[in-house]
């Protein structure tokens, strides 16, 4: 005879049973959606199955990315080219030497210049790519787009390696993007949605900080309360089945959801609860609050964490925006590496800084353009900051103008796999992947993907 075992019941499935009728009043969509079941790290394979990689214990546990959507131009963040002229620089002309000798970057970021020993900048990452999309994929899972597969972003990876079963009472999910999904790619890919992130959505620099599904606008934690008062009142259910298993687990998947608005658990996105000159130096922005929360999920166990701040497809006036957008950067990161080392998690968490691309060297002055510049893919930059990355150091080399890698490529897969040797995942190991097959963690020489080596100078 069959063996017939009643379905777990996980938050996000409270709606399919009977509570739901009365759940229904508080709990929407997204709140189903992103308090779905904590990833767990792939088990150990059945017989005759390839083993998927494993995670040692690594210098970094968890990392943070500034993900610089839409592709910051080199030349005017950390690759400046002043003796390129007009043409190239326009106005941001006059780069400053940073804490570092021999380093100088934008003279827009002058608080990331008094940190330099604290990140290193590599200055010839390449993938010969212009389009968003491709682009973005490339920089995120190491892989070109294309074949059978939809490779996982290293967001996915680190979740799946490093969320440890002993971390499984843990409400927060370990994987968060800062506010906006990323879009233009599949985060997950082949191994499924439980590897995909939560995008909180809301502003953090708001008076409250409304993350779906935790705080709903408009509704006060005494309301919220009421109605789960109404709700425990309403639920017949309970009452009739007082030992039923799958009414049992719905109620605890309840109680869970309601930890996460009203316990705890969901605390950690209240930044009222920092002080305010804390506040302030990391920028009421957006972006600014973005940083400080994410250093509060840090502090929670998340893994991976990903500020979406956009924003950088300056085609048209790039000037201008940068004399908004990078004095933001500048006083958010900068803020956020200082918090870190101050409260001793730089050293454990890696802070990677980069856009899909570069943008043009040459400046194109013409209406209606305005001093815009366009995609670019031949050579661009990305900072690393923490998590064992050796800071104080520069990787790699533009030419003169900032059109071409004149030393030390570096791919998307070297620095991937560079963070993953840093976060004890070992890059030739294996994914997790839902029918068993064997899938590299990083490209294997067989898939043709261009590599220079991992990031040696600074691990």
């Amino acid at each position: 005879m069959r063996d017939e075992k009643l379905p777990s019941v996980g938050r996000r499935e409270m709606l399919r049973y009977g509570i739901g009728a009365t759940a229904g009043l508080w709990l929407n969509d997204h709140l189903r959606a992103a308090e779905k079941e904590e990833p767990k790290p792939p088990s150990q394979p059945e017989a005759g199955k390839p083993e998927t990689g494993k995670a040692t214990e690594g210098k970094a546990k968890a990392v943070i990315q500034i993900w610089m959507w839409g592709g910051p131009c080199h030349i005017d963040t950390f690759d400046p080219k002043p003796e390129a002229g007009n043409d190239y620089c326009g106005p941001l002309a006059n780069p400053i030497q940073t804490s570092v000798p021999g380093i100088r970057i934008s003279e827009l970021m002058p608080g990331l210049a008094k940190l330099a020993d604290k990140f290193a900048i590599i200055r010839s990452m390449t993938h010969g790519q212009f389009g968003h999309e491709t682009a973005a994929y490339m920089t995120q899972t190491g892989r070109m787009p294309g074949g059978r597969l939809v490779f996982p972003s290293v967001g996915a990876v680190v979740t799946a390696m490093k969320w440890k079963d002993g971390n499984s009472n843990n409400l927060i999910p370990p994987y968060i993007v800062l506010t906006e999904p990323q879009g233009r790619f599949s985060e997950a890919g082949f191994m499924g949605i439980r590897y995909k992130p939560f995008a909180t959505g809301g502003d953090p620099n708001a008076g409250r900080f409304a993350v779906e599904g935790i705080v709903a606008p408009g509704i006060s934690d005494e309301q919220q309360q009421e109605r789960r008062s109404l709700l425990n009142r309403l639920d017949k259910l309970q009452q009739a089945m007082p030992g039923d298993a799958t009414a049992s687990a719905a109620k605890t998947a309840e109680g869970e959801a309601y930890d996460l608005i009203l316990g705890d658990a969901g605390k950690v996105f209240d930044l009222s609860q920092e002080k305010n000159e804390l506040r302030q130096k990391y920028g009421r922005t957006t972006f600014g609050q973005s940083c400080l929360a994410a250093r509060r999920l840090i502090e929670k166990g998340v893994r991976f964490v990903t500020i979406n701040f956009g924003g950088w497809d300056t085609h048209k006036e790039h000037f201008q925006t940068m004399r908004r957008k990078l004095p933001e950067l500048d006083r958010g990161m900068g803020t956020l590496i200082a918090d870190l080392s101050d409260r001793g998690l730089l050293d454990s968490t890696i802070v990677w800084c980069g856009g899909e691309f570069g943008r043009t060297p040459k400046v194109d002055w013409e209406p209606p353009w305005n001093g815009g510049r366009g995609h670019y893919g031949k050579v661009f930059s990305s900072l690393v900051a923490g998590g064992g990355f050796k800071g104080g150091q520069v990787v790699g080399k533009s030419d003169a103008k900032g059109m071409e890698v004149q030393d030390r490529p570096v791919y998307p897969c070297d620095l991937i796999r560079s963070m993953y040797r840093m976060l004890g995942i070992d890059p030739d190991g294996n994914l997790p992947h839902p029918m068993g097959d064997i899938i590299p963690v990083t490209p294997s020489k067989e898939e043709g993907v261009q590599s220079a080596g991992e990031l040696k100078e600074i691990t």
